[in-house]
């Protein structure tokens, strides 16, 4: 994606998705004990922001919540996954720079983590005024 980026920017665009890599230490449940764990390795941190700054990519979720852990995915194993909370955010939602500013309303509907069946990802949302 990186090479891809660097070789034609991409311009008001939104990338969604599973992107399995929490790079915030405030993006998962203790960032001491998470570094040598898949999804939050300091090689795929660094991977993950060299490929959202080849294209210019602002990341909506934490531009509308800059502060604070903040979690999208619980591991099924864990059977009382609200209790402990030791989650990671996973999903992402991306905006170039050039319509980054119409993004508000960013938030993670955490109780969907608890439905019956769900799955063990939580929906992640973000409104856009285009």
């Amino acid at each position: 994606m990186r090479d891809w980026f660097l070789a034609a920017p991409p311009q008001k665009s939104i990338l969604v998705g599973d992107l399995n890599i929490a790079p915030r230490e405030d993006d998962v449940w203790s960032h001491k004990k998470l570094l040598k764990v898949v999804s939050h390795t300091p090689v795929e941190v660094a991977q993950l922001a060299e490929t959202q700054a080849a294209g210019n990519w602002v990341d909506i979720t934490r531009q509308d919540i800059p502060e604070g852990q903040l979690y999208s995915w619980w591991s099924y194993r864990a059977r009382d996954w609200d209790g402990a909370d030791k989650g990671r955010r996973l999903d992402h939602v991306w905006a170039t720079s050039d319509i980054s500013a119409t993004a508000h309303s960013s938030r993670i509907v955490r109780p969907a983590r608890g439905w019956e069946k769900p799955s063990d990802h939580a929906p992640v949302l973000a409104s856009f005024d285009l």
